[in-house]
């Protein structure tokens, strides 16, 4: 039998989960880059990983503001949240070197969204084959970094 090993993972096994307050506007203020995973912090937004990725490297962009439509952005949140994601794909693209990426927001419990009232767009890289039987037949997905080493590298280049 083949054993996976993430040692990781036992924090978030044993941890909390539920957290009071909006998560992204706790991380915003909490001022602590490096614990709370955020990468830039622009004028309106900021980037931040993803605590539980779908891929090594999956990031979000979240305006500042807490805010749970992007029908309520101002016109320069909405071009600063938009810049951010191109940043993202640049520093992406530069340091992890995908062949490509998902994008997308989750507006609304039933359309996915794990955090429905602060919106956020997803960033996840994607690699040629980062499909295989670990996620097709278990159902599991290995992510091959731990998320400080990809932070530290992604902060460098942020």
């Amino acid at each position: 039998m083949e054993r996976l090993w993430a040692p990781w993972r036992i924090g978030y096994i044993l941890s909390d989960k539920k957290e009071d307050g909006c998560i992204f506007c706790n991380a915003y203020r909490l001022n602590e880059d490096e614990e709370s995973l955020v990468l830039y912090r622009g004028k309106f937004s900021f980037i931040i990983m993803n605590l539980y990725p779908y891929n090594a490297g999956h990031l979000m962009v979240v305006p500042n503001r807490h805010i749970n439509s992007p029908l309520k952005l101002e016109k320069d949140e909405q071009l600063e949240l938009f810049e951010l994601t191109n940043k993202s794909i640049e520093v992406l693209s530069k340091v992890l070197k995908p062949d490509g990426f998902n994008l997308g927001m989750n507006l609304g419990r039933t359309a996915g969204a794990g955090i429905d009232d602060h919106i956020h767009i997803h960033i996840v890289p994607r690699w040629s084959g980062d499909t295989n039987f670990m996620s097709t037949v278990s159902d599991t997905k290995v992510i091959s970094e731990a998320l400080k080493e990809t932070y530290k590298k992604l902060k460098e280049a942020f």
